[in-house]
C-alpha cells in the first residue's frame, strides 16, 4: 500500500501553491473581509481557466478526467492560502453529486457548465441547529415542487444552481434547483468567517429534477459527504500547516529579554504541539484519500477519523498561532485572526466535530459487527 502522491500530483500541488500565492490569496480574503463580500471574483475566474473545476469531471463531458487524489492536493493548497471561492462547495458537493448520482442526460448539461464556471453550485441540508439526519428534514417535494427553508447554505449567494435534501412520499430525495427560479429567496447570513458566505434559502413550489435514485437521498447524501469529508481535512490541514509555519517565522523574528522567544521552552511545547497534531492529521488524511481513491470499504472510518483528527488539528494550531504571537496576534493587521476564523468555519461544515465523533463510533462499531 503507497500512501504517497505521486511524482504528478506533487507537481499539481507546487504549482497550486506557487499560483495561488503570487495571487496573494491571503490578502484577497482579506480584502473580502474589509469589503463584506464573499467570494473573489478575479480569483475564481482564474482557477476556472486553470481547470480545477473540472479535475473529477471525465473528459467527454469537458474535464480532465483525473482522480480524488488530485482534489486532496489542490484542497490542501486552498486550505493553505485561505482562498475565498467556493470551490468546496461546487467542487466536493454539488460536482461530486451529480457525478456519481446524476442521469446522463442531466451529467451532459451540467458538467460542462461546472468545468467553464458557467455553473456554480452547492447543497443544502441544514434546516435548524440540530445535526441533520433523515428524521429532521422537513423541507418537502411534491410533484417535482419543493416547499421549506435551509439555512447555513455555503456560498448560495454565489451558485447558480444547489442540490436540495428534502423530504418525499418514499423517503429522502436529492432534487437539483435552478437559482434563476422567481420562487426562490436567498438571504446572507452572518458567519464567523464573512470570506466564506453563508445563505438562508427559501422555497416556494420551486420546480426541481430527481438526482439519484427516489426515496433513497439520505444513503447518497452520506456517501457524498464521507467523500467532502476527507477533501476538507485536507483543506484543514493545509490551514494548520500555514499557522504552524507563522508561528515558527515568528518565534525566531520575535525576541525577548535578548533572546528569540522560540528559545524558550513554553513557546518550543507550543510548537511542538501544533506539530504532532498536524502530523496525526495527516496521516489519517492521507490513508482517507487511499480509501478514497480506492473505493475502500474502510472510507467510512476513514474519512471519520481524517475529519475528525484534522478538525481538532486546525483547531488547536490557529488558536496556539495566535497565542505564540502574544498581543499581536489578536490585531486586525496579523493574520491569525483569518487562520482561526476559517478553523471554526471549516469545523462546522458538513456537521460538527461531535457529529463526526459519532460517525467514527457508529462506523467502528459496524466494522467490528461485519
Amino acid at each position: 500500500m503507497n500512501l504517497d502522491f505521486s511524482d504528478d500530483q506533487k507537481f499539481l500541488q507546487n504549482e497550486a501553491r506557487k499560483f495561488l500565492e503570487k495571487e496573494e490569496s491571503i490578502k484577497r480574503n482579506r480584502e473580502i473581509l474589509d469589503e463584506s463580500s464573499s467570494l473573489d471574483v478575479d480569483l475564481w475566474r482564474k482557477i476556472v481557466a486553470l481547470g480545477w473545476t473540472g479535475i473529477r469531471i471525465p473528459e467527454n463531458f469537458d474535464g480532465l478526467g483525473l482522480g480524488h487524489l488530485e482534489l486532496c492536493v489542490i484542497a490542501e493548497e486552498l486550505g493553505r492560502f485561505l482562498a475565498p471561492v467556493p470551490y468546496s462547495s461546487s467542487v466536493y458537493l454539488f460536482t461530486e453529486a451529480v457525478i456519481k448520482y446524476g442521469s446522463e442526460e442531466l451529467k451532459k448539461d451540467i458538467l460542462p457548465k461546472l468545468v467553464s464556471g458557467e455553473i456554480v453550485g452547492t447543497l443544502a441540508v441544514t434546516e435548524d441547529f440540530m445535526a441533520p439526519s433523515s428524521s429532521n428534514i422537513k423541507t418537502e417535494v411534491l410533484n417535482n415542487k419543493i416547499t421549506g427553508k435551509k439555512i447555513a447554505v455555503p456560498d448560495a449567494g454565489i451558485a447558480t444552481h444547489s442540490i436540495i435534501v428534502c423530504k418525499s412520499s418514499n423517503g429522502i430525495d436529492l432534487r437539483l434547483i435552478d437559482h434563476k427560479d422567481k420562487s426562490l429567496n436567498i438571504l446572507k447570513q452572518d458567519t464567523v468567517d464573512g470570506s466564506r458566505g453563508h445563505f438562508c434559502v427559501e422555497l416556494e413550489n420551486t420546480p426541481s429534477i430527481l438526482v439519484g435514485e427516489e426515496g433513497n437521498g439520505w444513503d447518497l447524501y452520506e456517501s457524498i459527504i464521507n467523500q467532502a469529508a476527507v477533501l476538507f481535512s485536507f483543506e484543514q490541514v493545509g490551514g494548520s500547516q500555514a499557522t504552524l509555519d507563522m508561528a515558527v517565522n515568528y518565534a525566531k523574528e520575535r525576541y525577548a529579554f535578548g533572546k528569540p522567544i522560540g528559545s524558550f521552552q513554553g513557546v518550543k511545547h507550543k510548537l511542538a504541539d501544533m506539530y504532532v497534531a498536524i502530523t496525526l492529521a495527516k496521516s489519517n488524511s492521507y490513508y482517507a484519500a487511499w480509501a478514497l481513491s480506492s473505493e475502500s470499504s474502510d472510507l467510512p472510518v476513514a474519512a471519520a477519523t481524517a475529519r475528525v483528527s484534522a478538525t481538532k488539528a486546525f483547531q488547536l494550531c490557529s488558536k496556539e498561532n495566535i497565542q505564540t504571537h502574544g498581543g499581536n496576534g489578536f490585531t486586525w493587521e496579523y493574520d491569525c485572526h483569518l487562520f482561526y476564523k476559517r478553523s471554526k468555519l471549516l469545523s462546522l461544515n458538513i456537521g460538527s466535530l461531535s457529529n463526526w465523533k459519532e460517525k467514527l463510533v457508529s462506523s467502528l462499531e459496524k466494522s467490528n459487527i461485519n
